[in-house]
């Protein structure tokens, strides 16, 4: 188990360099390769309403005229050792880990990170409960009851919650729910947790619905059609000619044996709403991550949407490192060497 998770931190940690590397060529050596001269990648850091003096400083802070090797291993640095930026009157600390300096904001971007993310978490930690109870409990009841006007009932709506898109079932849930009925307050009424614990849980009530709606549904059909291949197994009749109480065996035997691909599933979705639910976040006007990768990529903030970009893919990254160590936990027959 041990030399496993040596190997597994190994590989994530590679994996991690190895998307530091991308999202650095793709912010700065694409541009190069696309035609683009260091003053026009440094006027998009600086803003639309750059200077010669603001482009030259830039170019100066960021080293964008010395060889790449150069900028990836001062990228890597600022990472991992932090960095100082020249803001004009005062020089900021990047703290570790540092993930750029937004010149728009004149801020660190871990900072800004940091402060959007609570919103993130409180969504994307809501919807997964909701969306993992409801569609796992869904999917094993539409297996057990193949056929029935249950099991096509929930499958329609399940086709149904994958098919509509998360702006539209936002919206409806909004004009519905907020403005019409007026049971659950409208967009923009997010407030953090420890400043308004009542606010904040009635302004996430309905992200929370919509969102999970829309992965409840593919969990459900997931857990069904493991559910169904599982039931049939050998070993489950066994544990039912042995007279082991059924509850048991769908539980213990039967789910517990095809969690595995939903975990593997989870892991991804979870960790890709962890970097920003870009969708839900913009149409219920949540102040977290997804909404600060849009404005950012909308107002050219270059150094934010790299952090954002990177943040996302560390939660990946980790959450399949938790993933992989969770299979032995789940399905007994996984043993990991």
């Amino acid at each position: 188990m041990l030399a496993y998770f040596v190997r597994r931190l190994i590989g994530a940690v590679l994996m991690l360099l190895l998307i530091t590397l991308v999202t650095f060529g793709i912010f700065f050596w694409l541009p190069k390769l696309a035609g683009q001269s260091t003053d026009q990648i440094a006027a998009a850091y600086v803003g639309r309403a750059s200077t010669p003096e603001a482009i030259e400083a830039t170019k100066e802070r960021l080293g964008l005229d010395e060889p790449v090797v150069v900028q990836y291993g001062e990228y890597l640095k600022s990472i991992v050792a932090g960095a100082d930026y020249d803001a004009g009157p005062v020089t900021d600390h990047c703290p570790v880990p540092c993930l750029g300096y937004s010149f728009r904001s004149s801020q660190p971007v871990l900072g800004t990170l940091l402060d959007r993310a609570p919103a993130t978490l409180s969504l994307a930690s809501g919807a997964a409960i909701i969306w993992l109870a409801a569609g796992i409990a869904t999917g094993v009841l539409s297996a057990l009851r193949t056929g029935s006007v249950w099991d096509r009932t929930a499958m329609i709506i399940a086709l149904g919650g994958v098919s509509l898109p998360i702006y539209f079932t936002g919206l409806v849930s909004l004009a519905l729910f907020s403005y019409t009925l007026k049971i659950f307050p409208g967009g923009g009424s997010y407030r953090p947790l420890t400043d308004a614990p009542l606010t904040w849980f009635q302004a996430l009530v309905l992200p929370w619905v919509t969102l999970a709606f829309l992965y409840a549904a593919m969990y459900a059909r997931l857990t069904r059609a493991g559910m169904l291949e599982t039931l049939d197994e050998d070993y489950i009749r066994t544990a039912r000619a042995k007279g082991v109480p059924e509850r048991l065996v769908v539980t213990r035997h039967a789910l517990r044996s095809c969690l595995t691909p939903i975990v593997t599933v989870f892991g991804l979705d979870l960790g890709l709403l962890i970097g920003g639910a870009v969708l839900t976040e913009n149409t219920f006007s949540i102040p977290g991550l997804g909404q600060l990768a849009l404005t950012s990529v909308q107002s050219g903030d270059l150094p934010m949407v790299l952090g954002v970009t990177l943040l996302t893919s560390a939660s990946i990254v980790l959450l399949n490192l938790l993933v992989d160590l969770l299979y032995a936990v789940i399905d007994p027959r996984v043993r990991l060497g």
